[in-house]
């Protein structure tokens, strides 16, 4: 593998930068399926970030179906579907674009949810418990609580059991991480992670428990709380 990386310019678009340089070297076919990435620690050097801008690169790359990551051993390129989704890169996050994204992410976050309800295997409860323990880092490894939030939301779409949810959620990951950072910089992060990991524990037992309805109720409740963090007030006409 020989891939041509360039250092980019520091931004707070930086994971989706990266992100957008790998979906180009896949394009083109300098890497392939079955590639493995480079390591954390490589990547940090090659493209000038810290090893947290690369975990959330890397995650948005997982979320939007480009690779997989396997435990202990690395990231992979994998075959994606012909039909995969992926947004214009560079798109700047305002109140305007905030609005936007939430007013396509509540409805489709809350089916998720009613559908992962009735669908769920263990494996999935299993993943979004240890992507609870991550949320809940405030020293050094705040930054992976990031990622984290990243990978229960995924959890939730790949537990409907319809890789339709897996695609769109994905293909809106960067514009999510968007949002998690924005509330980030409004919150003390300790107030944050409070809130955040209550409502993803919700989630959880309503989702555990096979109840569709409290698992929609708690999503909703989630996301209206999400928005309220990014200073918007959303109308819900149901």
């Amino acid at each position: 593998m020989s891939a041509d990386f360039t250092q980019i310019i520091r931004s707070e678009h930086l994971p989706a930068r990266i992100a957008a340089q790998f979906t180009q070297q896949i394009q083109k076919g300098v890497l392939k399926p079955g590639d493995k990435l480079p390591t954390e620690h490589t990547l940090s050097k090659t493209f000038g970030v810290s090893r947290t801008v690369i975990r959330e690169a890397i995650a948005q790359l997982r979320n939007e179906g480009m690779i997989e990551t396997r435990q202990g051993v690395g990231a992979f390129v994998i075959d994606r579907p012909t039909r995969h989704i992926r947004l214009d890169d560079g798109v700047q996050m305002d109140k305007e674009a905030f609005r936007h994204l939430f007013q396509l992410r509540i409805p489709l976050e809350i089916e998720a949810a009613g559908l992962a309800a009735t669908n769920h295997r263990p494996a999935h409860l299993q993943q979004m418990d240890e992507a609870l323990v991550r949320m809940t880092a405030t020293g050094d490894g705040a930054g992976d609580g990031i990622v984290a939030d990243l990978d229960f939301h995924r959890t939730i779409a790949a537990a409907t059991g319809n890789d339709y949810f897996v695609q769109f959620l994905g293909a809106i990951s960067d514009r999510i991480i968007h949002t998690i950072v924005a509330s980030r910089k409004r919150i003390s992060l300790h107030a944050l992670v409070a809130v955040i990991t209550q409502e993803h524990t919700e989630l959880r037992d309503a989702i555990a428990a096979g109840d569709a309805i409290r698992a929609r109720t708690a999503m909703r409740h989630h996301m209206e709380k999400s928005a309220e963090r990014v200073a918007l007030e959303l109308e819900f006409h149901s």
